[in-house]
């Protein structure tokens, strides 16, 4: 079981940064902690839920005793920042391999569609 709610993100994408900075700024309770992929930690986390650290595909999210990847994690970190946004929950009637093609899309070309940070992006501590 995980202690906490974390969110394993790719701190060189423009894209990942962009939304990590956005949790960041608009927290929930309980708070995501948010930990770069490039990190020890979050290559730590990702190799022991079977992502590639070298080269993955998906970021990561812990929360309540269970592991969110693609499509089924930025649904659950959409849903959670609270009223409004729960409508997200509907993309659900879509089915998962549907929703994880789209999403494998996005993730292999995120660089090339949103371009790449020279510097690994770190939240600080407090918004």
């Amino acid at each position: 079981m995980f202690p906490e709610r974390v969110l394993i993100y790719d701190g060189h994408c423009h894209l990942c940064s962009g939304w990590a900075r956005f949790l960041h700024r608009h927290p929930v309770q309980p708070a995501f902690r948010l930990v770069a992929m490039q990190s020890g930690e979050g290559r730590s986390l990702l190799a022991a839920h079977g992502i590639d650290a070298d080269d993955p595909s998906t970021f990561l999210v812990l929360d309540a005793g269970r592991a969110w990847r693609e499509s089924d994690a930025v649904i659950h970190v959409v849903t959670s920042l609270g009223w409004m946004w729960r409508v997200a929950a509907l993309a659900r009637i879509i089915p998962r391999s549907w929703r994880d093609a789209l999403y494998r899309l996005l993730a292999r070309n995120r660089y090339r569609w949103f371009g790449r940070r020279e510097v690994c992006y770190l939240p600080d501590e407090k918004p």
